[in-house]
């Protein structure tokens, strides 16, 4: 072969190969285009899906913690005896079994969210034993009428966990 042939093959082979580079990089970058806009697509479906259901946990966590908020739970739970200790459990009680039937909105939460709505549930039952405990109670009554009084100089735990549930709502927009 001589060196023009050579030269006539490389004038005929060059162009074909850089034509299949870029080619095969427009296809590919193509390629990896659709698949971003596939999975954009997708994850806006799943979120249109799945944000009524997030709203709901976060609804029935504000009816949660509007239910155990002391001053509507000790004006709806009324002493089931004169005996502070049978109050006290039986208050805890409802609390306890509000929260078990809450249990599974957790997921659709963050963990910071839950962590707030946990303290809240656990510093109101803190708050009902530490009542119990004074020595100015001595019946179901005087519990109920000393935890009023103590809510009115200080903020009950569920309003400051349901400013923050509105916060991380009004945050999904």
């Amino acid at each position: 072969m001589d060196f023009t042939r050579i030269i006539e093959l490389a004038s005929y082979t060059l162009p074909a190969i850089v034509t299949g580079f870029v080619a095969y990089r427009f296809f590919e970058l193509h390629i990896k285009n659709n698949d971003k806009k596939r999975a954009f697509l997708l994850n806006r479906e799943y979120q249109k899906q799945s944000l009524p259901i997030r709203l709901q946990a976060y609804e029935r966590m504000t009816l949660f913690l509007e239910r155990i908020n002391l001053t509507k739970l000790l004006i709806r739970i009324s002493p089931i005896s004169p005996d502070k200790h049978d109050y006290e459990n039986f208050v805890i009680d409802q609390i306890e079994q509000e929260f078990e039937h809450n249990l599974t909105q957790q997921i659709y939460m963050s963990d910071e969210c839950w962590t707030i709505i946990t303290t809240a549930k656990n510093s109101t039952i803190q708050i009902i034993r530490k009542a119990a405990m004074s020595d100015r109670v001595d019946s179901a009554d005087k519990l109920r009428e000393v935890i009023l009084n103590d809510l009115l100089e200080k903020q009950s735990p569920s309003n400051a966990a349901l400013g923050y549930i509105k916060n991380e709502v009004s945050e999904l927009w």
